[in-house]
């Protein structure tokens, strides 16, 4: 509802090179008449838009030109600089497109000389040699091919050049690529590149056509021909090329196609030559020899899969499939790449090449429906329903109509619908309801059980071929079945687009078979009947989704059931009024006329003029115990269907009602609605106040003299701001000190709404409300207030509110900023963890104030060590951030130095970590590309970097500890802080490598001199805060040592990856423009490696990890090759040290591997999204083969970690659909690990193996063991995961031979329940038909016996427990 503001276009000027404008200047008059003068003032504007309309202007001019004209100098000087023009400018440029759909319409005498000039410049363009503008050379050539009869021409008189160059463009590319390996960024442009140069070449062949007529092109010595071949040669290779992207390669196989249906004769056999290729059935003696030296490797050579998929592709793009003109030789040519796709579904397991095989069975079954248009009766009867074909597509939709991916459910939705067009296509008659294979179709899919995802969009695909009519006789109750199962979110969006598809084709059957007040009744009761009785008794999710998602389609189908459906809930909304559960009439109705409203199916006066609904009722609903009841009473206030609609008297004081009893809402999801719909009313008053505006400025002076319509327009504008005027009193009460935190998100909420909505923009003089006017100081101070609550949000919307205020406010009084400003020092060495939360957000609103500067240099202790001028060049908010964090940084310096000393007084007294909190709030606000003070930054850049080492060898021994959570006693005297240095001088974690190969021995403690651990001598530059504290005896315990240390660590990894992400890097030591350097920048990358691999607390190493993917996101776009390439050389040092395990490891072999995974996770999540993650397919097959060694090796440790590290993997959602290939492995290391001796590998294999099942079957959110939510059939797992097949049938055959033990002794096998655990979340389809070659019937014995000795373990265990 909120007007955007239109995007200024912004088009980049034409500039002409001196010597072309010298040129131009020559020809050009005095009086700026011709052409050339025009020319000329057009390439000297700066303004694109403005040459767009210059050149339109000398199009103009160039057509009024005659023949005699044409021909001059100056035409000919004037048309050069036009495809000098053309040629420069950049592909997606409008004024290049402009150009060329002007000079479309140039005469002939004219177009003539211009296709000279353009051809002129296009031999320029391809004399290229710099491999890097070959791009730009490709867009032109490109450009000149779409829809530019002169760029067409142009390419016509050029083709054998152009040919040339594109051979050997992609033989340079194709050299350099293989220069270029490990630099992931240049070699995803350069596949680019690559991309455009081969589809330049395919559009040559397919527009500039004039070429290929007649047969001289085709003899072997000619240029055109020799460029052909090598063109086809360069592309088969890239076909067969697995290190390219797939793009490159599935459009390289399009040209493979192209190209040969251009060069092979005789024309016939062309199907027959593209079917021997994808069987390898071809016969090099009989294809032509042009053909084998240039595809020689598919003639040959075993193609792979996607080799396979690709070339299927271009035969299905690339052929003629219409009208049958390929005969017979075509027809079998589709069958056989349905053959070759199905049989590919069952091996391409990569997403991208799951994808790919969906959108080509897609493509084939266009195909299929365009060759049945004129086809022979075999095809007919070889894609009718009951055929082979049919059958193997139907099971690839089963299988894959659940597909994680929705590129691939979506396919198989459009493959089941053409499969029904292509049985219908090839029957005889035109009697398709009775049809059997519809009719079994029907009965198939009405069976399987509704929480099947796929059974919706077939079922309404099979609707739109039989007619609703037909699934009703079946089962009357259909609609209610999906009506119930609309209280899960998962199948709502499927259930009510079948719905609609449903009563929209009831809707049709039966307006042709009866009139309407026959048909109308029928269909109310077939489709709205069900509806209104879930409305009024429902669960509150189902009533929820059901308004959400299929009340709305309703509506829109028939508008006319609206008044059915009032009248009947007004009815019974006295008796039925709902209850905190359900709805009742009452609420119905409510949601009804909400969403009437909503899509501009009535208005509010029309409500309460025609008395569908009173005030009363409306009040009730505001309050009503049910929290949707409330919600949908709100919408009805706040939703419209036009965003201008003028708001009555009557809905403001329903608003300000709603307001009085609704702040305090304890739902966050009935507070975000709240808000929302909120935020929508006053939108609608900004707008319609708007709109009041413009039409009093428009008024004519007879309509100025009509006082009436005049002041009608100012009462209602008066109202608009009485009405914000009281919100915003209403919102400020709520704020009291001790509020809810509710109360507060809400007001605040509203308040910073009702802030960014009624804004003044530039050019806007009126404004119906400005809150800045209701704000005085005590406003102010109750905002600030807000900053002390212990809920972040709620000082994060108190901050925004106060910022968005910021010019109107004044806090210039200097007392006022210094008590802030020491009220948030104080709070940045609390104890309790949010106060320094709530410092930062102080400072961060102190800083944007003048009179902060002052503040801060008051103090003496910085005055010594900076000297900041109010009278330098840099903004108020950068001296003031820079003036705030050096301020911090001295204390915290002294307070680091203190802690070196006693680690107990610091986290008693000064915990660091709010210090650097501060400091990161405060850098986080400023913008670091665009600053001033260069040096003094650098200079604190560095300080801040070398603070935060000093802070992170003071806590780090606590969080490195092998148990951190105990290391520090609870006592607090003399001798024990000096046991307490004694310790963390010496402790040594317990959990690495070499804890697990040789014995301990613990030696017995020395004594130290205490006097030298805890000298009581006063140090001098103590920071205020200290020296006050110095003398307090404080109670510390081991949990406020722990949270000092943890959190100091987790502030520190955020600053440097904060710096790391935000800072300009400086990569050469003398450049200005840079504030980090490429070696703090590596020195803050061994920080992380050192800290993730080393620490044990999780807090410690989890913070550590969020800075460490600031760097290392950072690291894989670097244009500096050794930033560049750190992360891969990281993971290479972590694995072998995985690998090896070498005893003088530090890594941690306990607490989940603790940082390793993270530290693993960060650096493959740095790899390009759009990369061939060649490092991920590294490390997954390097950690699958340590999770299942082939050797029995005594070190176990290994095997841990790399488990453990499978699991993070595993359950990384950023890596999406590439990981999946790797759920059999891991299955099957989680299985096999669960038999081992060792109890570290079971417990980590348990571990990986839950989080596979619920990557494979989705987080369970449901008590029902029994329910298929969260299963698949046996067909679908065993289809996606073929290898698990033999795995766990040969493992459940073990574990039930364990079972038949000879001497009657009862022994369970360890992997028992994992097999069992997975197969029990399998079961059978009713689709699955009587043969498949994964059934589940193999497994049936087995699962028998071994249940039978379950039970038996069960039952003895029963007994032992009662007795």
């Amino acid at each position: 509802m909120v007007l955007k503001k239109k995007k200024e276009i912004q088009v980049d000027a034409f500039v002409l090179e001196c010597q072309e404008l010298e040129t131009l200047q020559s020809f050009a008059d005095a009086e700026d008449q011709n052409l050339a003068s025009l020319l000329l003032h057009c390439v000297q504007l700066s303004d694109g838009i403005h040459q767009i309309y210059c050149i339109k202007q000398i199009v103009t001019l160039l057509k009024k030109m005659d023949r005699n004209s044409a021909c001059s100098p100056m035409i000919k000087c004037c048309l050069d600089i036009v495809g000098v023009m053309y040629f420069s400018l950049g592909a997606k440029n409008p004024l290049k497109k402009v150009l060329a759909s002007s000079l479309n319409g140039l005469p002939e005498h004219i177009t003539t000389e211009a296709v000279h000039s353009f051809v002129r410049c296009l031999k320029e363009e391809l004399k290229t040699t710099d491999l890097s503008l070959y791009r730009k050379v490709m867009d032109n050539l490109a450009s000149c091919m779409e829809n530019f009869s002169l760029g067409k021409a142009s390419i016509n008189n050029l083709f054998k050049e152009v040919l040339q160059f594109l051979q050997k463009s992609l033989v340079e590319i194709q050299e350099e690529n293989r220069k270029l390996s490990g630099n992931s960024i240049a070699e995803t442009r350069l596949m680019h590149d690559l991309l455009m140069t081969i589809k330049v070449s395919m559009m040559l062949l397919q527009k500039v056509q004039e070429n290929f007529q007649g047969s001289l092109w085709k003899k072997p010595s000619s240029l055109v021909w020799q460029s052909m071949c090598g063109l086809v040669k360069s592309f088969t290779n890239f076909l067969m090329d697995g290190g390219l992207l797939p793009t490159v390669q599935t459009t390289s196989g399009l040209a493979v196609i192209l190209f040969t249906k251009t060069m092979f004769e005789p024309v016939e056999k062309l199907p027959c030559l593209v079917s021997d290729l994808l069987l390898h059935s071809v016969k090099c003696a009989s294809v032509p020899e042009w053909f084998v030296s240039s595809c020689g490797s598919l003639c040959t050579e075993e193609l792979s899969d996607s080799v396979l998929l690709f070339l299927c592709h271009g035969a299905l793009a690339m052929l003629e499939w219409k009208n049958g003109s390929m005969g017979e030789n075509g027809e079998k040519l589709l069958l056989d790449i349905a053959l070759v796709l199905l049989s590919l579904a069952s091996q391409l397991k990569e997403s991208n090449m799951a994808v790919s095989l969906s959108r080509i069975l897609a493509i084939w079954t266009n195909s299929a429906l365009d060759v049945l248009e004129s086809s022979s009766q075999n095809l007919k009867c070889s894609l009718n329903g009951n055929s082979n074909t049919t059958g193997k597509l139907l099971e690839y939709v089963y299988t894959h109509w659940e597909h994680p991916l929705d590129a691939v459910r979506h396919q198989a939705k459009l493959i089941f619908k053409n499969i029904l067009r292509i049985h219908q296509a090839t029957l005889k008659g035109s009697v398709v309801k009775s049809d059997p294979f519809l009719s079994m179709l029907t009965e198939s899919l009405l069976s399987l059980e509704w929480h099947v995802k796929g059974k919706y969009a077939s079922l309404g695909c099979l609707v739109a071929c039989v007619g609703v009519e037909n699934i009703l006789t079946v089962d009357r109750t259909i609609p209610a079945q999906i009506l119930d199962v609309m209280s899960d979110q998962t199948l709502a969006p499927y259930a009510s687009d079948l719905l609609e598809t449903m009563f929209i084709n009831h809707k049709s059957h039966l307006i042709s078979a009866f009139q309407k007040t026959i048909w109308i009744n029928h269909w109310h009761d077939t489709w709205v009947s069900p509806l209104l009785l879930i409305l009024c008794e429902g669960s509150p999710d189902q009533t929820t989704y059901v308004i959400d998602y299929y009340l709305p389609k309703l509506l829109k189908c028939s508008p006319g059931s609206l008044s059915y459906m009032i009248k009947i809930l007004q009815a019974s909304a006295d008796a039925n009024i709902g209850s905190c559960n359900t709805r009742g009439a009452l609420g119905a109705l409510m949601a009804c006329l909400r969403t009437a409203r909503a899509h501009g199916h009535l208005q509010f006066r029309d409500i309460m003029r025609d008395g569908l609904l009173s005030t009363g009722y409306v009040k009730h609903g505001l309050v009503h115990q049910h929290n949707q009841v409330r919600i949908d009473a709100l919408g009805l206030l706040c939703e419209t269907h036009r965003s201008t609609e003028i708001l009555t008297m009557e809905e403001m004081q329903l608003i300000q009602f709603f307001i009085t009893y609704n702040l305090n809402s304890q739902s966050p999801a009935v507070r975000q609605q709240i808000c929302s719909l909120l935020k929508k009313l006053f939108c609608r008053i900004q707008e319609s106040s708007q709109v009041l505006y413009k039409l009093e400025q428009s008024k004519t002076k007879q309509e100025l003299i009509k006082e009436s319509a005049k002041w009608d327009h100012f009462a209602t504008l008066q109202q608009y701001k009485d009405f914000i005027s009281s919100i915003c009193d209403k919102l400020f009460e709520a704020l009291f000190p001790g509020s809810s935190h509710p109360t507060r998100f809400s007001s605040l909420t509203i308040l910073g709404s009702i802030a960014e909505i009624f804004s003044a923009p530039e050019g806007q003089t009126q404004a119906v409300f400005q809150l800045a006017q209701e704000i005085d100081s005590t406003r102010v101070q109750t905002l600030i207030q807000c900053f002390a609550s212990t809920f972040e949000e709620v000082k994060v919307l108190a901050f925004e509110l106060l910022m968005k205020l910021h010019d109107m406010l004044d806090l210039q009084d200097s007392e006022n900023l210094h008590l802030l400003f020491q009220a948030a020092m104080d709070l940045s060495i609390s104890t309790k963890p949010y106060d320094c939360v709530t410092a930062s957000y102080l400072l961060n609103f102190l800083i944007h104030h003048k009179g902060l500067l002052n503040v801060c240099l008051k103090y003496q202790q910085v005055a010594h060590t900076f000297q900041i001028n109010e009278d330098m060049s840099a903004s108020t908010m950068e001296k003031n951030t820079l003036a705030v964090i050096k301020y911090l940084l001295a204390n915290l310096e002294r307070e680091i130095f203190q802690a070196e000393k006693s680690l107990l007084q610091a986290a008693a007294s000064f915990p660091m970590y709010g210090r650097v909190h501060c400091i990161t709030g405060a850098l986080q606000q400023l913008p670091l590309n665009n600053l001033t003070l260069m040096t003094e930054w650098r200079q604190m850049v560095a300080k801040l970097i070398l603070m935060s080492y000093r802070l992170s060898s003071v806590v780090s021994p606590i969080v490195q500890s092998s148990s951190p959570e105990g290391l520090i006693p609870m006592d607090t005297d003399s001798e024990t802080a000096g046991r307490l240095q004694m310790i963390l001088h010496e402790i040594q974690p317990r959990d690495t490598n070499d804890y697990f190969t040789q014995a301990k021995i613990l030696k017995e403690h020395h004594r130290v001199d205490f006097e030298k651990l805890t000298d009581n001598k006063p140090v001098e530059n103590v920071c205020p805060e200290i020296r006050g504290k110095e003398r307090q005896i404080c109670d510390v315990t081991a949990q406020m040592v722990l949270v000092c240390c943890w959190r100091s660590m987790k502030e520190i990894s955020l600053l440097l990856g904060m710096l790391c992400k935000l800072l300009p890097l400086r990569t050469v030591s003398e450049s200005s423009d840079g504030l980090i350097t490429v070696e703090q920048v590596k020195d803050i990358g061994d920080y992380f490696k050192h800290h993730l691999l080393q620490s044990r607390h999780r807090g410690a190493f989890e913070l550590a990890y969020t800075g460490f993917v600031m760097l290392t996101e950072i690291l894989s776009r670097c244009t500096s090759e050794s930033l560049r390439t750190l992360p891969q050389q990281w993971l290479y040092n972590v694995l072998e040290e995985i690998k090896t395990c070498d005893p003088s490891s530090k890594l941690c072999a306990t607490r989940r591997s603790a940082g390793i995974p993270f530290y693993i996770q960060a650096l493959l999540a740095s790899e390009p999204k759009k990369s061939k993650t060649s490092l991920l397919k590294m490390t997954m097959n390097e950690l699958i083969s340590l999770a299942v060694p082939v050797n029995e090796s005594p070190n176990i440790i290994p095997q841990v970690h790399s488990l453990n590290i499978l699991r993070a993997l595993f359950r990384d959602t950023r890596f999406g659909e590439n990981i999946i290939p790797y759920i059999a492995d891991g299955i099957q290391a989680a299985i096999l690990g669960f038999t081992s001796p060792v109890w570290a590998v079971r417990n980590s294999s348990t571990l990986l193996f839950s989080t596979l099942i619920t990557r494979i079957f989705g987080v369970k959110r449901g008590k029902d063991e029994n329910s298929k939510k969260n299963r698949m059939t046996g067909r679908e797992f065993f289809s996606r995961f073929p290898a698990l097949y033999p795995f766990l049938l040969q493992q459940l055959e073990v574990a039930a031979r364990t079972m038949d033990s000879e001497t009657g002794e009862l022994k369970l096998h360890p992997s028992l329940f994992l097999l069992l655990l997975i197969l029990g979340k399998l079961y059978p389809s009713p689709m699955d038909g009587t043969y498949s070659a994964l059934s589940m019937a193999p497994f049936v014995p087995f699962i028998m016996r071994t249940s039978i000795v379950t039970l038996l373990a069960f039952s003895w265990s029963a007994r032992t427990i009662l007795s």
